[in-house]
Protein backbone atom coordinates (compact mmCIF):
# COMPACT_ATOMS: atom_id res chain seq x y z
CA UNK A 1 0.00 0.00 0.00
CA UNK A 2 2.56 2.35 1.07
CA UNK A 3 4.99 1.49 -2.01
CA UNK A 4 2.25 2.57 -4.33
CA UNK A 5 2.22 5.91 -2.93
CA UNK A 6 5.92 6.75 -3.59
CA UNK A 7 5.66 9.68 -6.58
CA UNK A 8 7.21 12.62 -7.24
CA UNK A 9 7.53 13.73 -4.02
CA UNK A 10 9.03 10.48 -2.83
CA UNK A 11 11.88 11.04 -5.46
CA UNK A 12 11.93 15.01 -5.22
CA UNK A 13 12.38 14.85 -1.30
CA UNK A 14 14.97 12.29 -1.77
CA UNK A 15 16.88 14.63 -4.30
CA UNK A 16 16.26 17.91 -1.99
CA UNK A 17 18.31 15.54 1.37
CA UNK A 18 21.02 14.22 -1.16
CA UNK A 19 21.67 17.87 -2.41
CA UNK A 20 22.24 19.63 0.98
CA UNK A 21 25.67 19.17 2.43
CA UNK A 22 24.22 19.37 6.02
CA UNK A 23 21.75 18.10 8.56
CA UNK A 24 18.45 16.86 7.82
CA UNK A 25 16.28 17.83 10.69
CA UNK A 26 13.53 15.19 11.55
CA UNK A 27 10.84 16.75 13.56
CA UNK A 28 7.66 14.63 15.50
CA UNK A 29 5.76 14.36 19.15
CA UNK A 30 4.40 11.81 21.30
CA UNK A 31 4.14 8.39 18.83
CA UNK A 32 4.93 10.08 15.63
CA UNK A 33 7.95 11.62 17.73
CA UNK A 34 8.94 8.19 18.50
CA UNK A 35 8.76 7.00 14.21
CA UNK A 36 11.19 10.30 13.94
CA UNK A 37 14.11 9.08 16.34
CA UNK A 38 14.08 5.78 14.85
CA UNK A 39 13.72 7.07 11.18
CA UNK A 40 17.16 9.71 12.55
CA UNK A 41 18.73 6.96 13.81
CA UNK A 42 18.33 4.98 10.66
CA UNK A 43 19.35 8.25 7.92
CA UNK A 44 22.71 8.20 10.48
CA UNK A 45 24.03 4.98 10.49
CA UNK A 46 23.08 5.00 6.60
CA UNK A 47 25.28 7.56 5.31
CA UNK A 48 22.55 10.68 5.74
CA UNK A 49 23.57 13.13 8.43
CA UNK A 50 20.17 13.60 10.97
CA UNK A 51 19.11 15.38 13.98
CA UNK A 52 15.66 14.89 15.78
CA UNK A 53 13.74 18.25 16.85
CA UNK A 54 11.51 17.10 19.61
CA UNK A 55 8.66 19.35 18.38
CA UNK A 56 7.72 20.88 21.90
CA UNK A 57 10.83 21.49 22.96
CA UNK A 58 12.41 22.88 19.07
CA UNK A 59 10.89 27.01 20.56
CA UNK A 60 12.29 26.14 24.13
CA UNK A 61 15.55 26.10 22.91
CA UNK A 62 16.08 23.27 20.92
CA UNK A 63 16.40 24.68 17.49
CA UNK A 64 19.95 25.43 18.08
CA UNK A 65 20.66 21.97 16.31
CA UNK A 66 19.05 23.42 13.06
CA UNK A 67 20.66 25.00 10.34
CA UNK A 68 19.30 27.65 8.08
CA UNK A 69 18.35 25.50 4.80
CA UNK A 70 18.25 22.23 6.70
CA UNK A 71 15.43 20.13 4.87
CA UNK A 72 12.87 19.57 7.71
CA UNK A 73 10.96 16.17 8.38
CA UNK A 74 7.41 16.65 9.52
CA UNK A 75 6.09 13.38 11.04
CA UNK A 76 2.21 13.72 12.09
CA UNK A 77 -0.43 11.26 12.20
CA UNK A 78 -3.33 14.38 11.82
CA UNK A 79 -1.16 16.60 9.71
CA UNK A 80 -2.20 19.27 12.53
CA UNK A 81 -0.06 18.58 15.51
CA UNK A 82 -0.08 22.50 17.01
CA UNK A 83 3.73 22.25 17.93
CA UNK A 84 4.44 21.51 14.18
CA UNK A 85 2.27 23.77 12.30
CA UNK A 86 4.11 27.02 13.90
CA UNK A 87 7.20 26.01 13.26
CA UNK A 88 6.54 25.65 9.15
CA UNK A 89 6.28 29.16 8.91
CA UNK A 90 10.01 30.07 10.63
CA UNK A 91 11.54 27.24 8.97
CA UNK A 92 10.08 28.18 5.58
CA UNK A 93 11.45 31.88 6.33
CA UNK A 94 14.85 30.40 6.87
CA UNK A 95 14.73 28.50 3.04
CA UNK A 96 13.77 25.01 4.50
CA UNK A 97 12.09 22.43 1.81
CA UNK A 98 9.34 21.11 4.32
CA UNK A 99 9.22 17.37 3.64
CA UNK A 100 5.80 15.91 5.66
CA UNK A 101 4.87 12.71 6.67
CA UNK A 102 1.18 12.80 7.10
CA UNK A 103 -1.80 10.66 7.93
CA UNK A 104 -3.97 13.22 6.15
CA UNK A 105 -3.35 14.87 2.82
CA UNK A 106 -5.62 17.74 3.38
CA UNK A 107 -4.25 18.72 6.65
CA UNK A 108 -2.47 21.87 7.67
CA UNK A 109 1.16 20.31 7.23
CA UNK A 110 0.42 19.04 4.06
CA UNK A 111 -0.98 22.26 2.69
CA UNK A 112 2.28 23.88 3.80
CA UNK A 113 5.06 21.55 3.09
CA UNK A 114 6.88 21.13 -0.40
CA UNK A 115 6.72 17.44 -0.39
CA UNK A 116 3.75 15.03 1.30
CA UNK A 117 4.08 11.54 1.83
CA UNK A 118 0.73 9.62 2.44
CA UNK A 119 0.80 7.89 5.32
CA UNK A 120 -2.75 7.12 6.08
CA UNK A 121 -4.78 4.48 6.87
CA UNK A 122 -8.44 3.30 6.43
CA UNK A 123 -8.64 2.25 9.67
CA UNK A 124 -6.24 1.65 12.79
CA UNK A 125 -5.04 -1.62 14.45
CA UNK A 126 -6.24 -1.09 17.36
CA UNK A 127 -10.22 -2.20 18.40
CA UNK A 128 -10.99 1.50 19.17
CA UNK A 129 -9.61 2.86 15.96
CA UNK A 130 -8.03 5.28 18.10
CA UNK A 131 -4.26 3.84 18.35
CA UNK A 132 -1.73 4.93 15.89
CA UNK A 133 -0.86 1.36 15.04
CA UNK A 134 -1.39 0.64 11.61
CA UNK A 135 -1.00 4.65 10.57
CA UNK A 136 2.70 4.58 13.02
CA UNK A 137 3.26 1.56 10.80
CA UNK A 138 3.07 3.06 7.84
CA UNK A 139 4.72 6.31 8.80
CA UNK A 140 7.85 3.58 9.67
CA UNK A 141 7.69 2.15 6.14
CA UNK A 142 7.82 5.66 4.38
CA UNK A 143 10.76 6.59 6.62
CA UNK A 144 12.54 3.63 5.98
CA UNK A 145 12.00 3.80 2.50
CA UNK A 146 13.16 6.91 2.29
CA UNK A 147 16.41 6.32 4.37
CA UNK A 148 17.13 3.37 1.25
CA UNK A 149 16.86 5.85 -1.28
CA UNK A 150 19.33 7.80 0.37
CA UNK A 151 21.77 5.20 0.62
CA UNK A 152 21.19 4.44 -3.08
CA UNK A 153 21.83 7.94 -4.10
CA UNK A 154 24.82 8.12 -1.76
CA UNK A 155 26.38 4.90 -3.11
CA UNK A 156 26.38 3.59 0.37
CA UNK A 157 28.86 0.87 0.95
CA UNK A 158 28.62 -2.34 3.61
CA UNK A 159 32.82 -0.95 4.15
CA UNK A 160 31.24 2.10 5.19
CA UNK A 161 28.08 0.62 6.98
CA UNK A 162 30.88 -1.04 9.12
CA UNK A 163 32.44 2.54 9.71
CA UNK A 164 29.05 3.68 11.87
CA UNK A 165 28.66 0.18 13.60
CA UNK A 166 31.95 -0.62 15.55
CA UNK A 167 30.28 -2.12 18.36
CA UNK A 168 27.69 -4.55 16.91
CA UNK A 169 27.14 -7.55 15.66
CA UNK A 170 27.00 -6.41 12.07
CA UNK A 171 29.67 -4.30 12.20
CA UNK A 172 32.21 -6.66 13.47
CA UNK A 173 31.30 -9.19 10.82
CA UNK A 174 32.28 -6.43 8.37
CA UNK A 175 35.37 -5.14 9.51
CA UNK A 176 36.74 -7.24 12.57
CA UNK A 177 40.06 -8.65 11.50
CA UNK A 178 42.26 -11.16 13.35
CA UNK A 179 45.22 -8.58 14.06
CA UNK A 180 42.44 -6.60 16.07
CA UNK A 181 41.99 -9.48 19.01
CA UNK A 182 45.42 -10.55 18.39
CA UNK A 183 47.94 -10.47 21.87
CA UNK A 184 51.65 -9.00 20.71
CA UNK A 185 54.15 -11.63 21.12
CA UNK A 186 55.54 -10.26 24.00
CA UNK A 187 52.34 -10.30 25.79
CA UNK A 188 52.13 -14.22 25.44
CA UNK A 189 53.53 -16.77 27.34
CA UNK A 190 56.41 -18.27 24.98
CA UNK A 191 58.49 -21.24 25.77
CA UNK A 192 61.25 -23.56 24.03
CA UNK A 193 60.88 -27.11 23.49
CA UNK A 194 63.20 -28.13 26.58
CA UNK A 195 61.17 -26.27 29.39
CA UNK A 196 60.14 -27.97 31.72
CA UNK A 197 56.41 -28.42 33.28
CA UNK A 198 56.68 -26.24 36.15
CA UNK A 199 58.30 -23.19 33.99
CA UNK A 200 55.29 -23.82 31.58
CA UNK A 201 52.57 -23.67 34.53
CA UNK A 202 54.40 -20.30 35.85
CA UNK A 203 54.50 -18.80 32.65
CA UNK A 204 50.98 -19.66 31.58
CA UNK A 205 49.90 -18.43 35.51
CA UNK A 206 51.58 -15.01 34.18
CA UNK A 207 49.99 -14.39 31.36
CA UNK A 208 46.82 -15.73 31.95
CA UNK A 209 45.68 -16.82 28.58
CA UNK A 210 45.09 -20.24 28.95
CA UNK A 211 47.81 -20.98 26.41
CA UNK A 212 51.77 -20.60 25.85
CA UNK A 213 53.29 -20.77 22.63
CA UNK A 214 56.10 -23.69 21.66
CA UNK A 215 58.92 -21.84 19.58
CA UNK A 216 61.64 -22.82 17.87
CA UNK A 217 64.37 -20.93 15.60
CA UNK A 218 61.99 -18.24 16.46
CA UNK A 219 59.00 -20.09 14.85
CA UNK A 220 55.40 -21.34 16.20
CA UNK A 221 56.03 -25.49 16.26
CA UNK A 222 53.03 -26.23 18.94
CA UNK A 223 50.74 -25.07 21.46
CA UNK A 224 49.66 -25.92 24.68
CA UNK A 225 46.66 -25.12 26.44
CA UNK A 226 44.96 -26.01 29.65
CA UNK A 227 41.36 -26.95 28.70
Amino acid sequence: LAAARLGPSFHQATETILAHPGNTIVCGIGKSGAIAQKLTATLCSTGTRAVFLHAAEAVHGDLGVYTPGDPVILISKSGATPEMVRLIPWFKEQGSAIIAIVGNMHSPIAEQARFVLDASVEKEADPLNLAPTASSTVALALGDALAVALMEGRGFTAEAFARNHPGGQLGRNLHLKVSDVMHPIDQVACLTPDAGFRELIIAMSTYNLGAACILGDGRLIGLVTDG
